[in-house]
């Protein structure tokens, strides 16, 4: 039996709580989703410390699909059935309840979390991640971690209504809708490339960096900061947004913070700026026309 719906954000407090209930119809998993842009080992934090009896969750092999076309994106998602496989591989099951974390504000924790989410299923950002849970004197674990026993995860299709494709994303954005482009600024304006085939965005996108939710704890911003935030962005309305990032990752921390809020959760465009670039015939804007204007 499925958990019941709980919020996409739980403190530390709260998860506390969770782990002192320890509900066997609805098992806890911790989730661990480290994961670096600049290259460093999740796995070798993971084992640095983290939270008693977390799993590490691969992103690149387990919440990412391979050997797609470049104009998918560098993380495009995997097929219904490889994510039921590596849930089940994780010890996430049909009833469980998960809890994932990272050591950046939930920017990879999220991609977990919202693809649990888009399948009806309860999970959740632990606020703050791993600095948080410390802070307020909780537990840590070193070394490898435990082995999680297989749980049975039902295959499920992606539902097709929490996406959007290149077409459609610059459809909404060339039709004035909020097209959310979750990279630092410098990326979205073409200043700096990176590991993108080309600089720029996606023409008529805003720029919402997944970095403006959270405060200077690492936690996210409170629920009247978020609203003024997602109002200046023009993103508060009743019509669905469209996030996106460089790979679908760092975009899912919108979703996560919009959800939380009581927004309609935003759709994904999977693919990106990495897979927008990719693709030759469409088009690049440069600087950061829509932000100068709502200056």
């Amino acid at each position: 039996m499925i958990a019941p719906a709980i919020d996409p954000v739980v403190t530390a407090a709260e998860l506390a709580a969770l782990v002192a209930q320890s509900d066997p119809a609805h098992p806890l998993v911790l989730a661990d989703v480290r994961w670096y842009l600049d290259g460093r080992d999740g796995r070798a934090e993971f084992e640095r410390a983290h939270l008693p009896g977390a799993v590490w969750v691969d992103l690149d092999r387990q919440l990412a699909a391979h050997d797609r076309s470049a104009t998918e994106g560098r993380h495009p998602f995997p097929t219904s059935a490889e994510f039921a496989v590596a849930m089940s591989e994780l010890g996430i099951g049909d009833g469980s309840v998960v809890i994932a974390y990272d050591d950046t504000g939930g920017l990879t924790a999220g991609r977990l979390v919202v693809m649990l989410r888009m399948l009806g299923r309860a999970a959740a950002v632990l606020d703050g991640g791993l600095a948080a849970w410390t802070r307020d004197g909780g537990d840590i674990e070193t070394g490898p971690g435990r082995t999680p026993a297989a749980a049975e995860f039902s295959e499920q299709p992606w539902p097709a209504d929490r996406f959007a494709d290149a077409d459609t994303t610059a459809q909404h954005a060339a039709t004035g809708g909020a097209v959310l482009d979750a990279r630092v600024h410098e990326r979205f304006t073409g200043e700096q490339a990176l590991i993108d085939p080309r600089p720029g965005h996606v023409p008529g996108a805003r720029n919402a960096p997944w970095s403006a939710v959270l405060d200077t704890d690492g936690r996210l911003k409170n629920l009247d900061e978020l609203r003024a935030h997602y109002a200046a962005l023009g993103a508060d309305g009743d019509e669905s947004a469209i996030a996106y990032c460089g790979s679908g990752v760092s975009a899912c921390l919108n979703i996560v913070a919009m959800e939380h809020l009581g927004l309609t959760p935003p759709r994904l465009y999977v693919a990106s700026w990495s897979g927008w670039s990719a693709a030759p015939d469409r088009p690049a804007e440069l600087g950061d026309p829509w932000g100068e204007s709502h200056a």
